[in-house]
């Protein structure tokens, strides 16, 4: 029986030496890749799985990925992203991308073999079995021309004087559908090419909600840049327009920027909403992927500090010295910087004591998908 074929990307020789030895012994044929350009080039040699670390010295694992599924060799080979740390935003956006499982490391041997048999059969059941495809497929379309998603909205406060700033916009999709986690839902989606229909029907049906309600206060939609990048984007404004709000109220937070294709076409665009009177806020500062660089070009009304830096905030000096930082920054270019995730006491006093201008996360407020201002303007966390 022929082996099958393991590429290993990861620039930790020992780490990628460890997995050789135990994969041999598994019976697999290994190759190993230092670098992303290495990846890409032995990704053509077609093996039967790649385990792709996110952090290589020339290109992050997420641009890899990405790559290997625009590519009509690669796209169809399985992926599992390896990752030292465990983020929420990280493994989505690893889905997005067309990774087929995310683990972190350190991990269990058997369980690293296990997913990888499970994925390798997946992907060869996805490719072959045209029904599956078909019925995902007619799922997609189904929740689009019945207009199936959920708009929930999550509140975010100032928290000096405590008061609503704004609501964050998430989408979910019906609980009994084949694709109600909402991760495999927009993954489905990038794949199968309806991603922007889908994104904007889930802001169509955000807005048809506020306009139900007496909700005057900013409106936050989460905007991936394979949104903001495409041509589609344009339809946005005639979307705000037909429903009448202020544009002013409308801001766009800028997700998964690793996923970002031209630089250029996507700052000069999300500038230009900028002057005709929409904000940009940027999403996941200080969670390893959202660079200061668009901080510097795009200047946003918002900056949100990722949930991984606000967990146990109260118990880690460093973390205090990073949130220190960009609140120092926000405030000396006028900006609103917000704190993502909070979920405790200790937490919320201590960004308090460090000047954070707003805040979002259970403790403040769960997402629902009913706005009921009276109800959210009761909240009193004693601040």
């Amino acid at each position: 029986m022929k082996k099958k074929k393991v590429l290993i990307v990861d620039d930790e020789k020992n780490v990628a030496k460890t997995l050789v030895l135990l994969l041999e012994t598994r019976g697999y044929a290994i190759d190993v890749a230092e670098t992303g350009q290495q990846a890409l080039q032995k990704a053509t040699q077609k093996p039967d799985i790649i385990l792709l670390d996110l952090v290589l010295p020339d290109i992050s694992g997420f641009e890899i990925c990405r790559k290997l599924r625009e590519q009509k060799d690669t796209k169809q080979i399985p992926i599992i992203i390896l990752s030292v740390r465990y983020l929420y935003e990280d493994k989505i956006e690893g889905l997005y991308l067309g990774a087929d499982d995310y683990i972190t490391k350190p991990f269990e041997y058997e369980e690293l073999f296990a997913r990888m048999e499970a994925v390798m059969r997946r992907r060869e059941a996805f490719d072959s079995d045209t029904e599956e495809q078909n019925a995902m497929i007619v799922e997609l379309r189904t929740i689009i021309d019945k207009q199936l998603l959920i708009p929930f909205f999550q509140p975010i406060f100032y928290l000096k004087p405590f008061r609503l700033c704004g609501l964050e916009v998430l989408s979910r999709p019906p609980a009994k559908s084949i694709l109600a986690n909402p991760e495999v839902l927009f993954a489905a989606a990038l794949r199968f090419g309806v991603y922007y229909d889908l994104e904007i029907l889930g802001w169509r049906k955000a807005m048809q909600e506020i306009l139900r309600s007496d909700y005057q206060d900013k409106i936050f939609l989460n905007s991936n840049p394979y949104l903001v990048e495409s041509t589609e984007f344009s339809r946005i404004r005639t979307l705000i327009e037909s429903f009448n709000i202020d544009k002013h109220r409308i801001v766009f937070e800028i997700t998964e920027r690793s996923a970002i294709k031209d630089y250029r076409i996507f700052f000069d665009r999300l500038k230009e909403y900028q002057r005709t009177g929409f904000g940009v806020a940027i999403d996941d500062i200080g969670g390893g992927y959202a660079s200061l660089e668009s901080i510097v070009e795009i200047l946003p009304q918002f900056v949100k500090i990722d949930m991984s830096i606000i967990r146990d905030l109260d118990t880690n000096s460093l973390k205090r010295s990073m949130v220190r930082f960009i609140v120092g920054l926000c405030k000396e270019n006028n900006i609103t910087c917000v704190a993502e995730g909070i979920e405790r006491q200790e937490e919320l006093n201590v960004l308090l004591e460090l000047g954070i201008d707003a805040g979002q996360g259970y403790l403040l407020g769960m997402p629902s998908p009913v706005i009921n201002i009276q109800e959210i303007s009761r909240r009193d966390l004693s601040i």
